[in-house]
């Protein structure tokens, strides 16, 4: 029969609380003592139940492994101790690195300012000469840059304004010849219609005969 799965939560029932403490302590030990023996571990197993009664298992000394958990212990605490005194110790110098970093940064800007230059010497001024005119010169570099773009911007917006003017003089045209062709044919069909009514009432009205000979 197929075993359902179990729920991870605390049994309410005392009598079956109690049956499953035994045959999962039981189970546990075993599975201590086959570990001790197939891998040739160190293994030591301390349970206590419910009402406090002691269990245990250990294939050599209890007391040895015991021992050998609290020295092993406090090795790794005091290896971690050292890590993170020296991480802090890093973290510290980093700090400090940086704060001079930028205490330096902030002079030399005053000093660019112009603020600042009493205590310079005349390497330094030439320095800050030099530092100024490479400033100058990436200015002026990036200025005639972005105007050329510009420029460019600007004949490539000219080049379309042409071609849009070109092609509406073109359809401008067009138009005004349709329609001066549209206004000569309609002048063309009122002379025709002229040219016929003309016709009709120009000269005598022809004389008809009849069988008694009169109109």
């Amino acid at each position: 029969m197929v075993r359902g799965k179990t729920e991870m939560k605390r049994i309410e029932n005392a009598t079956s609380r109690q049956v499953t403490f035994s045959k999962r302590r039981n189970g546990l030990l075993k599975k201590a003592f086959e570990l001790s023996v197939l891998c040739d571990a160190e293994v030591a197993l301390i349970i206590f139940s419910p009402r406090g009664k002691l269990y245990e298992f250990s294939n050599f000394s209890m007391n040895k492994t015991i021992d050998r958990y609290q020295n092993r212990t406090k090795d790794l605490m005091s290896s971690n101790n050292t890590a993170v005194e020296d991480l802090q110790l890093e973290k510290e110098l980093d700090s400090c690195t940086i704060t001079k970093k930028l205490e330096h940064l902030e002079v030399s800007k005053r000093k660019l300012l112009g603020g600042g230059l009493d205590s310079c010497s005349i390497d330094e001024l030439q320095q800050l000469e030099r530092q100024l005119e490479r400033s100058l010169s990436k200015i002026r570099s990036r200025k005639y840059q972005i105007l050329k773009e510009e420029i460019m911007k600007l004949k490539e917006e000219e080049k379309l304004l042409l071609e849009e003017n070109a092609a509406l003089q073109v359809k401008v045209g067009r138009e005004s010849l349709k329609k001066r062709e549209t206004k000569q044919r309609s002048e063309s069909k009122e002379q025709d219609i002229m040219d016929v009514e003309t016709e009709l009432f120009i000269g005598l009205p022809e004389r008809r005969t009849t069988t008694n000979g009169f109109l």
